[in-house]
């Protein structure tokens, strides 16, 4: 694989959505095309300013390997996590989620340990900006903090509702734009560029 040629790629992408100057309040400027697909899960609650040494800590940080980080994730925070949690469930967390340092293991671990998804009043920018490069989807929804843990959450991204099952409860989740969409269906920004790639040399 040309990682010049990727770069191009993303280059381009990066400028049609302005996505270097990320700003949430402009989002709304994009006509979105949100997929057709729900995800669903069990609810495990955070609180405020979750940092990303909480969701992985820096000692397991020499390795890359996502199912090595997997294991780890969200220890500091809660040290049977992993053991209790199960593949499809979903983060509801408070203010701030995934602050500190800009780590890419962060959402990587939380993506191999099996979260479908993250849900939050607001977000740390740069952590917002990786969950998405790694394919992880995650929702800035105000009223989070009316979500119980054990709740089951519904997130329709072609309605743009994130339901509470539970409490039968319906919200509106802020606006994903198409760029970011993409690279969560596609599996993140590497496979989304191989992709993009890949259609260019057929056409």
């Amino acid at each position: 694989m040309d990682y010049t040629e990727i770069f191009f790629v993303l280059y381009a992408k990066f400028v049609k959505f302005q996505f270097l100057g990320y700003n949430r309040e402009n989002f709304t400027e994009f006509n979105f095309d949100l997929k057709d697909e729900a995800l669903q899960g069990k609810v495990w609650k955070f609180g405020d300013n979750i940092d990303t040494d909480l969701i992985i800590a820096a000692r397991y940080l020499n390795t890359s390997e996502p199912s090595e980080l997997a294991k780890h994730v969200m220890e500091d925070a809660d040290p049977e996590f992993v053991a209790k949690m199960n593949e499809g469930d979903i983060i509801v967390a408070g203010e701030n989620f995934g602050c500190g340092s800009s780590r890419e293991h962060a959402p990587i671990a939380l993506k191999a340990a099996g979260i479908n998804a993250i849900i939050a009043p607001t977000f740390a920018r740069i952590f917002y900006r990786n969950a998405f490069n790694m394919g992880l989807p995650i929702f800035e929804l105000p009223e989070a903090d009316e979500i119980n843990e054990g709740d089951v959450v519904r997130v329709d991204m072609d309605a743009g509702e994130i339901i509470n099952v539970t409490q039968a409860k319906t919200y509106q989740f802020t606006p994903i734009p198409e760029f970011m969409q993409e690279l969560v269906n596609t599996g993140g920004l590497i496979e989304f560029a191989k992709k993009e790639i890949a259609t260019g040399a057929k056409q």
